[in-house]
């Protein structure tokens, strides 16, 4: 079974959580909402996502500081954040946002349909991600088994080509040890 994608939403107002919950609703996207930079920090720990939805402006530590603790760490600097901000249409908040790592920023009042075609696009590239790593590991795996069996055959048939006269036997145990060994 999949796991289902997780977009992790960040700003001090709770109402301001619950209204992107409400425009996220009915995506193929977990959401999983906290208050503080720290929060979110935290949260990274634990759970992997598809996409974050980052308040640029929050007290203690703000979007901006928490967007850069986010891409130091080799475990989250791959997530796509959107800075999300009621402050003016400054550009040098953009600015900022963009060098710390953003993939968007967009100020309120913002389109809540492009809000969500922008997490689906990102929720969708999440889950192929995960399916081409899924794929990868089982081709790993195969080429695996492929080399077991093919070290077999070569050893079989440097046995059948000698003299001995338990070669035979030898050969045959080795490939039916090896067939039974990479059987599904």
């Amino acid at each position: 079974m999949t796991q289902m994608a997780k977009a992790l939403l960040v700003d001090d107002r709770r109402e301001n959580l619950m209204a992107l919950e409400a425009i996220l609703q009915g995506l193929p996207v977990q959401s999983v909402a906290v208050e503080s930079g720290e929060a979110a920090l935290k949260q990274l720990l634990v759970d992997d996502f598809a996409v974050i939805l980052l308040d640029a402006q929050m007290p203690d530590m703000d979007g901006f500081e928490t967007a850069s603790h986010i891409k130091r760490r080799e475990r989250t600097r791959h997530v796509p954040i959107i800075f999300l901000t009621a402050a003016d249409r400054d550009a040098q908040l953009a600015l900022r946002g963009y060098a710390v790592g953003a993939v968007d920023y967009l100020t309120k009042p913002f389109d809540p349909w492009v809000l969500r075609a922008k997490v689906s696009v990102f929720v969708e590239l999440w889950v192929k991600t995960r399916q081409l790593a899924a794929q990868s590991d089982l081709v790993r795996e195969r080429d695996a088994q492929w080399r077991v069996l093919t070290d077999a055959v070569d050893e079989a048939t440097a046995l059948l080509a000698t003299d001995d006269p338990d070669a035979r036997d030898r050969a045959i145990h080795l490939l039916e040890q090896a067939r039974w060994t990479n059987t599904p």
